[in-house]
């Protein structure tokens, strides 16, 4: 049975390398019930071949969850995504944007958007595999496709294959030159390449990514696209998606605080350590918790000092906030009912 074509929820967060691990998403979870999760980009040979539980294991509570995956060849592609399947993920991606050097070397990644008949044979036999969704994410062009039109065409080759769903990072990819990390800043944002894609193409699903940090930023965006990814700024000031629930997804149960989140968390250490999992693997993705807020520093110093010592424990958590406010421990998130100042809660249907 081909794959669903349901649009996108209109919020989720990007899968970042050595970033969003389960750790990272249990992490998340605390503060967002409903945000669209990704995994780390994973290759068809370690999805076919590798520690299945180590590479593709999760938690129930990191759901919604999609697995990114990593290939050009259309057989180990599908089998991937019915082992996706298999374990209830909701939603299997293709990564057609990864501008790395070993990416590039394995012939998929970024490079794929020179590519699009690949990328649609791919994705035919992803649908075909599985009845959950099939979607694609890629950059707005790369070294020598940097038109308009050559996005455009990239998206109508692909979508012929069944593909509704196109994840759109607003920047070009520079592979030769760039390494990741400049590929991520220097080639400069076209939105409005984004927002063109959506308007000639009305039928299909199109989600904007690439430098958006800010709920003012997603509201603006989501009246001209149908969703929004959030990369960088989700992972180094989380505790923005505590109110994200509330703004965009209508749902007014109680934000929690950051001491809710710690105490949460706190508990998840205790028990990951009796897995044999040291906490300095879980709290490296809880510094940014603070950010912007007093006590951001000495937060990240404490954990930093003691977060890879043997007898570390979830107390490293509590211990972290000694001296950091109570009212800043305690303070709910501003777009909690859509309480910011600049914003309005979304409607809901």
């Amino acid at each position: 049975m081909p794959g669903t074509n349901r649009c996108h929820p209109p919020v989720s967060i990007a899968p970042m390398m050595d970033r969003t691990d389960r750790h990272y998403r249990y992490f998340m979870r605390q503060m967002t019930r409903h945000t669209l999760l990704y995994t780390e980009m994973k290759t068809t040979g370690a999805v076919l071949f590798g520690d299945r539980e180590k590479i593709l294991g999760y938690s129930d509570i990191e759901k919604p969850l999609a697995l990114q995956l990593g290939g050009d060849d259309p057989k180990a592609l599908a089998e991937s995504a019915r082992i996706a399947e298999s374990m209830d993920y909701d939603e299997v991606n293709l990564n057609v944007g990864c501008p790395s050097e070993r990416v590039q070397k394995g012939n998929f990644g970024a490079g794929l958007m020179a590519h699009p008949d690949v990328v649609a044979e791919c994705i035919s036999a992803m649908r075909q595999a599985v009845s959950i969704p099939v979607t694609v994410k890629h950059r707005i062009g790369i070294d020598g496709r940097e038109d308009y039109e050559d996005l455009a065409h990239f998206v109508e080759v692909v979508s012929r294959a069944g593909c509704r769903q196109f994840i759109v990072h607003a920047r070009i990819a520079i592979l030769q030159g760039l390494d990741p990390k400049q590929n991520r800043s220097i080639p400069p944002l076209r939105y409005d390449d984004v927002y063109r894609l959506k308007s000639d193409f009305p039928h299909l699903c199109i989600i904007i990514n690439g430098g958006i940090k800010t709920p003012e930023e997603m509201q603006e965006h989501l009246t001209r696209v149908d969703g929004v990814m959030i990369g960088r700024a989700a992972y180094e000031n989380p505790f923005l998606f505590a109110g994200v629930d509330s703004l965009f997804f209508g749902d007014n149960r109680p934000a929690p605080t950051r001491r809710q989140v710690i105490e949460a968390m706190a508990a998840y250490i205790d028990q990951q350590r009796e897995r044999g999992i040291y906490p300095n693997r879980i709290t490296r993705h809880l510094l940014g918790l603070f950010a912007n807020r007093p006590g951001a520093r000495t937060w990240k110093r404490y954990l930093s000092e003691h977060a890879h010592l043997p007898e570390a424990s979830g107390k490293i958590l509590i211990e972290a906030t000694r001296n950091i406010p109570e009212d800043i421990l305690e303070e709910p998130s501003p777009l909690y009912r859509g309480e910011h100042p600049m914003i309005k809660a979304m409607p809901t249907t």
